[in-house]
């Protein structure tokens, strides 16, 4: 199904090498459950030596000029953008998604890719007037050293990428651990980095069903400086205990349940194209996405029924091949008994399906799209993020009680609002307890934003306008004595 077949690769990427494992596991394409290809598996041993050889090569890449890791990075960009068909393909085949949003997050990739070319040149420190007239004060920013990068499989080449294009440009390494479920897009991207001319050891993949022994090394090896987790807050918490035997740098993008507020002042049709769309993007399986849908009481009535009409209009479930697709699988089935068990305990508590409610008989792993009303916060829900196709609503009364139950969570990824009255938008913005808030929008993320969560959706912050590489780096303070006769 590939015109270009080595972009299929199923071994450890390891020094410009690929490194077969002593056994197998097998991808599945979670539409029709289909084996799409058999994986090497690797473990502890290789993990060692793949961080030893990242080691050795920071020492070279480190003293690589800025515009050289720009232009490695441009290379592989453009590599990716003539491979365009087969990565969208090929992500769709291991992950589900409907191709045109494949397509979608490729063009992250690009961002990402062409931002970061142009931010390895900006690493840039500081002068400080210092209060001794005979010393002068300086700092510097420089490659905190082989990081660890562990990726989800929700998006298996784009969040790859978002970590691995700043590290690569401000002059660290990569050890890198994709998901079980979705390997190939990373191994295809590392294919990629190979034909650009990355040197060996700069950016290596190591595949593995079960992550013990390759987590432990890129969690505990105190050659690791820096960890960087895209996931669960579960595993987060755990990785961030493992990362602290050893007191390394992590950056933890976690869990969310993110709340999508619509003010009684807002545009209804502005704010059902806005959520609608986001809501069922991915069959649901973002960590940004709306978990819980807080609408005032005097226009829930018509933004249910306009919402439910576009459900109704746009959604057509099936493989993510076909171009009539618009909501694919379920990423497994722990993810789809997740979704039905925490849909199920609505109902029983008093919720009410208006649409979906059920596993659809498209496919074992489809979800039917679900939009559900009378819901309350006593249902798990609304504390637990459903990583499915599930439209919940909430009534709210006032501004306050909207506030009050966007930040009832313990988690504080993104929030949305929806409002045309500008000073609300202010109040009720500043108020959020989150790392990003839409206003009149669902789109927050961006090469130039930084992005990250505050509470238990996680710690630290990557990206943005400014101090886009500073993830990756040490601050250093210079100060140097001995200027006066």
């Amino acid at each position: 199904m590939l015109k270009d077949k080595d972009l299929l690769r199923t071994d450890s990427y390891i020094h410009g090498k690929w490194v077969k494992g002593k056994k197998t596991f097998p991808v599945l394409n979670p539409f029709d459950g289909k084996k799409v290809a058999d994986v090497s598996e690797i473990g502890g041993k290789e993990a060692k030596e793949a961080i030893e050889h990242a080691h050795k090569a920071f020492e070279s890449w480190k003293k690589t000029s800025a515009r050289e890791r720009g232009e490695l990075l441009r290379k592989w960009d453009a590599l990716m953008n003539e491979n365009w068909e087969d990565l969208a393909t090929l992500l769709t085949l291991e992950q589900g998604k409907p191709y045109e949003q494949s397509t979608h997050e490729l063009m992250g990739n690009n961002g990402f890719f062409n931002w970061h070319a142009e931010e390895a040149k900006r690493l840039t420190g500081l002068t400080i007037l210092s209060p001794d007239p005979n010393r002068r004060f300086m700092t510097l920013k420089q490659p905190v050293g082989v990081v660890a990068v562990v990726t989800p499989w929700n998006f298996p080449s784009v969040l790859p990428i978002q970590k691995c294009a700043p590290a690569l440009a401000a002059g660290c390494t990569i050890v890198m651990k994709p998901a079980e479920d979705t390997p190939l897009s990373a191994l295809a991207l590392a294919e990629l980095a190979d034909r650009a001319g990355i040197p060996p050891g700069v950016f290596n993949v190591l595949t593995c069903k079960d992550p013990h022994e390759v987590g432990y090394e890129l969690s505990h090896h105190p050659l690791v400086r820096k960890f960087t987790f895209t996931g669960s807050t579960a595993v987060g918490k755990t990785l961030i205990s493992a990362a602290g035997s050893t007191a390394k740098n992590v950056t933890m993008e976690l869990g969310g349940n993110c709340p999508a507020v619509i003010f009684d002042d807002a545009d209804v049709d502005k704010a059902v194209q806005g959520t609608f769309w986001f809501k069922f993007y991915n069959a649901g399986q973002c960590c940004n996405n709306i978990n819980r849908f807080l609408v005032h009481k005097d226009i829930h009535d018509q933004f249910v029924d306009k919402f439910k009409n576009m459900m109704e209009e746009h959604l057509r479930l099936g493989n993510g091949l076909d171009k009539n697709t618009s909501v694919g699988p379920l990423i497994n089935e722990a993810g789809i008994a997740k979704c039905e068990s925490l849909v199920d305990d609505a109902l029983s508590k008093g919720a009410t399906a208006i649409l979906g409610g059920a596993r659809s008989r498209v496919s074992k792993l489809i979800y039917e799209p679900t939009l559900l009303v009378d819901m309350d916060p006593k249902m798990e829900m609304y504390r637990d993020e459903v990583f499915g196709p599930v439209a919940p609503i909430y009534r709210f009364s006032s501004e306050e009680e909207a506030i009050k139950m966007a930040n009832d969570t313990n988690y504080g990824l993104a929030a949305y609002l929806f409002s045309e009255n500008i000073g609300r938008t202010w109040r009720v913005a500043e108020s959020f307890e989150a790392g990003a808030v839409g206003v009149n929008t669902t789109d927050v993320v961006s090469e130039v934003l930084p992005f990250g969560g505050w509470k238990e959706s996680g710690l630290g912050r990557e990206n943005g306008v400014h101090g886009s590489l500073d993830a990756y780096c040490e601050t250093k303070a210079l100060i140097i004595a001995g200027i006066q006769k």
